[in-house]
């Protein structure tokens, strides 16, 4: 994860319930706010915890940091409040911290849910055009003027870069779009951006690590993710040692803002198959 000025960051928080803990870690771009999809779901048996991580959202931070750096943060969140164990869902980015979390720290965390990641992610996405991005700035404007207007979505949204993003292009889906993408992107920093980049030119690969993780894993993809391909995930669960694996046909990198209910379902599942994740 490189080095580190071991300068820990205050991150914002926000939780929600009560119970036993699950920290919810977003992706790149994104916030805490972002991971509403599964917190307001999980919440109602469990504490959330979704912390805007180092340089996105409100935790802010002047001047470059390396990856392991967040790291480092969450771990001074743990302390702060006090969670000696927890359960650890992570979205993209957040996946892959959260792998790194049980790497690092296998006492705290006893158990995995990887939405759309992978230890050694790989990409298929297309180059992208001066038109991919203006019809992708006039698409996020209308919709977040107008969340999910069906003109909208067939005019600009389908020749944007939302059709990598999602293969279902419902009015529900640009709403969650709306809400959680745009805000998100409008406050991750530069630096942020360029700490993830200069990890992915570094070909980050974490495989070889994986038989490290004892806790149960479920790892879920979408079958037409083209930022972080569904085969690259499918590696990282056949790494894992516990691992149970769910792959979405006609569902991309937002998955989960496209198929919520049968996502959330799975989770569900999982947990009441795997009751130890959830003792202290």
């Amino acid at each position: 994860m490189g080095k580190t000025s071991q300068t820990n960051v205050q991150l914002h928080v926000d939780i929600q319930g009560t119970g036993f803990p699950i920290l919810c870690l977003h992706g790149h771009p994104g916030n805490g706010g972002s991971m509403s999809v599964f917190t307001q779901h999980l919440a109602q048996r469990f504490q959330t915890i979704a912390p805007d991580l180092r340089g996105y959202g409100k935790s802010r931070f002047k001047g470059d940091f390396e990856m392991s750096e967040h790291l480092i943060d969450l771990e001074t969140l743990l302390e702060r409040l006090e969670i000696k164990h927890c359960l650890v869902l992570g979205w993209s980015l957040g996946g892959i911290l959260a792998m790194e979390l049980a790497l690092k720290f296998p006492q705290r965390v006893s158990g995995l849910i990887l939405v759309a990641t992978a230890a050694y992610p790989r990409s298929s996405h297309p180059s992208i055009s001066w038109q991919d991005n203006l019809y992708t700035v006039i698409a996020s404007i209308i919709n977040w003027l107008q969340p999910g207007v069906q003109w909208n979505i067939e005019t600009f949204g389908k020749r944007s870069l939302y059709r990598y993003l999602v293969q279902q292009h419902t009015p529900a889906t640009y709403q969650y779009l709306a809400s959680g993408a745009m805000p998100a992107y409008l406050q991750t920093s530069a630096a942020a951006t360029k700490s993830l980049n200069k990890a992915l030119r570094s070909r980050y690969n974490r495989l070889g690590d994986l038989e490290k993780i004892q806790c149960p894993s479920l790892v879920l993809a979408g079958a037409v993710d083209r930022h972080i391909t569904a085969e690259s995930s499918q590696e990282t669960a056949q790494h894992l040692q516990n691992s149970q694996w769910h792959c979405y046909p006609n569902t991309a990198h937002l998955f989960p803002w496209e198929i919520p209910h049968q996502v959330l379902d799975d989770i569900d599942n999982w947990i009441s198959l795997n009751p130890q994740v959830m003792e202290n």
